[in-house]
């Protein structure tokens, strides 16, 4: 019967590193959405500041693909705010859905309250280095 408690144990214990190796790789997925869009935000924001500095009846051309399409200074504006805005929204996105932070607490937690004394004192699994390398 032991040896059985021994195993279930044993499986939920691999269960839940695979898991906790998961949701590090989502973390550090949505750490580098967000960096990103906060380089697209900040690009949108000087290109803004010095399209702002220009004459209001300037021409520019917008780049489209290989070509570049001629825009007033206005729509350019425009565009930039909106480009700023939507990355914003993703990042609050991004920061509000902690989620993969939570369940990587949870299951740290449950990995530990797994990996306690057993009855005559000695510990149930002998990975104190995969919990190291995880945590």
């Amino acid at each position: 019967m032991a040896a059985s408690v021994d195993l279930e144990l044993k499986k939920a214990f691999t269960e839940l590193q695979a898991k906790v190796i998961d949701t590090q790789q989502k973390v550090k997925l949505a750490d580098i959405q967000i960096e990103q869009l906060n380089r697209t935000k900040k690009h949108a924001h000087l290109t803004d500041t010095e399209i702002m500095t220009l004459v209001d009846e300037t021409n520019m051309y917008e780049g489209v693909g290989r070509m570049f399409i001629l825009q007033s200074k206005e729509v350019i504006h425009n565009q930039l705010l909106e480009k700023q805005k939507i990355a914003e929204e993703k990042i609050k996105e991004l920061e509000v859905c902690p989620t993969a932070a939570i369940t990587f607490q949870g299951t740290k937690s449950v990995i530990l309250l797994c990996y306690t004394k057993g009855k005559h004192g000695q510990r149930k699994f002998r990975s104190s280095l995969v919990l190291s390398n995880l945590f």
